[in-house]
């Protein structure tokens, strides 16, 4: 936990005691503020515009998201790779980057007598691993995940805290499959989406289908384009999610689905997509055996469940206001001592918060009377307060983030229930039941 206090009482309370206004609640919220007065993330000049560095408290947030991330992924079948953040300049030539998207690309670099140039996606990266092996119909689907880098020349006056950023770190994946199992990726997609949502407190706005516009920025294939959007349009249908269309929203080489969030002041932002890619198959001359022994062409399903690390940590942060979900929260344990005897009691519990895997830290009273450690710890998910009677018998009175007080508990007791929360990627702060 930062030792910096946020201002005001609560998330969302106005100091004076006053009910905010939308702009001043679109204010308190906002990420650039809130992240920096929780300590999660800062910018300097000296690294550059568009190029936040993560805190400990910020970087406790991300690693616990990226985990999330990559035990649905495996669970859902996926497996993961590693791919460098540079490539030639004729890998995205071949991709059609270079011709469609060069403008939000960083100029190349002369490197040994040729040209690299920071990635601006990963999906060519991914054809290349797809077709460096011979593949088989029995292989299929082949699910590929990887949490990488990848870089966008980002002009100066749209840069802003963690959503408009040149260096991003995009949970990605790309699914390899027959046409007939497109409609069943996407729906699978669109499932570990819900669940994520779920888990991280947040609801969608709307759903959207966003389809080409006019103008040379799309890829030229009128058969493709169509083929492509009634198959997302048949899993949004199967899945039951009403949608709008909305056209010059689609990538340059096909349709996608949208997942649509809204900050405080109702600005919608895309954090979640998933795409069918007919274009880059073709490209990249992708192929598979299928059972007739003829070789056949697979469809390219782009995936991301949250999109980038940096704009959903962003809107995390303003649809909590620094209060995360239980699993997500930098401290997730704050041990209060009432008294300096009570802090080697204190110290004990927080070590035995570390061997379960909670993330603890200790608010002695150097820091303050209990009342302004109390205070100070308001985000907190829970206060572990430990006077003299709980380090007597060896009990925890907890206070829970939203001023409920269960009856103290046995320390391992508390901490289990705690942990099983956690471990369960739950919403909820306690089970009302054992209220």
């Amino acid at each position: 936990m930062s030792g910096r206090k946020p201002r005001g009482e609560c998330p969302g309370a106005s100091p004076c005691g006053h009910s905010p206004t939308v702009r001043e609640e679109t204010a308190m919220h906002d990420h650039r503020r809130l992240g920096r007065e929780l300590g999660l993330f800062d910018t300097a000049p000296l690294i550059g515009a568009g190029l936040p560095y993560w805190l400990p408290d910020g970087a406790a947030v991300r690693h616990a998201l990226e985990e999330y991330l990559h035990a649905a992924e495996r669970r859902a079948g996926y497996r993961h790779v590693y791919s460098p953040v540079l490539g030639k300049r004729e890998l995205y030539e071949l991709s059609g980057h270079w011709s469609h998207y060069s403008d939000d690309m960083f100029p190349p670099m002369e490197l040994g007598g040729e040209q690299v140039v920071l990635r601006p996606s990963l999906c060519p990266h991914h054809a290349v691993i797809y077709r460096s092996r011979a593949h088989s119909y029995r292989e299929l689907p082949l699910r590929m995940a990887e949490l990488g880098g990848m870089y966008r020349s980002e002009p100066s006056g749209v840069l802003g805290g963690l959503t408009r950023v040149r260096a991003i770190h995009l949970n990605d994946a790309h699914v390899f499959c027959t046409l007939d199992q497109v409609a069943d990726e996407v729906r699978a997609a669109l499932e570990m989406i819900r669940r994520a949502y779920e888990a991280l407190g947040l609801t969608p706005a709307r759903y959207r289908l966003s389809l080409p516009g006019t103008g040379g920025k799309y890829v030229a294939d009128p058969e493709k384009w169509q083929r492509s959007t009634a198959l997302l349009a048949e899993a949004l249908d199967r899945s039951g999610l009403a949608y709008e269309a909305a056209e010059g929203e689609a990538a340059f080489y096909g349709p996608k689905i949208d997942v649509q969030v809204a900050d405080s002041a109702g600005r919608e932002s895309t954090l979640s997509t998933v795409q069918v890619d007919l274009h880059q198959p073709e490209r990249f001359d992708l192929r598979y055996t299928g059972a007739d022994g003829a070789r056949h062409r697979p469809v390219m399903v782009h995936r991301s469940i949250v999109g980038s690390v940096e704009r959903a940590v962003a809107h995390l942060v303003e649809r909590h206001g620094g209060a995360f979900p239980v699993w997500l929260a930098p401290t997730q344990v704050a041990v209060l001592p009432v008294s300096d005897a009570q802090v080697p009691q204190a110290a004990a519990l927080a070590r035995r918060c570390d061997e379960r895997g909670l993330r603890a830290d200790v608010v002695g009273p150097e820091r303050g009377s209990l009342g302004a450690r109390v205070r100070e710890a308001r985000l907190v998910p829970y206060q572990a307060v430990i006077g003299a009677r709980e380090a007597a018998d060896g009990h925890v009175a907890l206070r829970l983030r939203d001023g409920r007080r269960p009856a103290p508990l046995p320390a391992d007791d508390a901490l289990a229930r705690v942990s099983a929360l956690v471990a369960a990627h739950s919403p909820r702060l306690w089970d009302d039941d054992a209220l």
